[in-house]
């Protein structure tokens, strides 16, 4: 089963993360490209993805760290 996308707009409540990012660092501009592609083949997903069991980690999120962390 997949399980859902995690919102979480800042890693420690004291620390938001968004504002030690630079607007025109290049990093942003990658996540809203892999944000796009990854929307797109949501439905993909839900295909492949069985309707009942345990919750995974979304596929989204797995992939998105591979591209961002590599």
């Amino acid at each position: 089963m997949r399980g859902p996308l995690p919102h979480q707009p800042s890693f420690v409540s004291l620390i938001n993360v968004e504002t030690m990012i630079p607007a025109s660092h290049p990093i942003r501009a990658i996540k809203r490209l892999c944000d796009e592609v990854l929307r797109t083949m949501s439905s993909h997903f839900d295909e492949i993805y069985a309707a009942a069991g345990a919750p995974s980690i979304p596929p989204e999120t797995l992939l998105k760290g591979k591209v961002l962390q590599g």
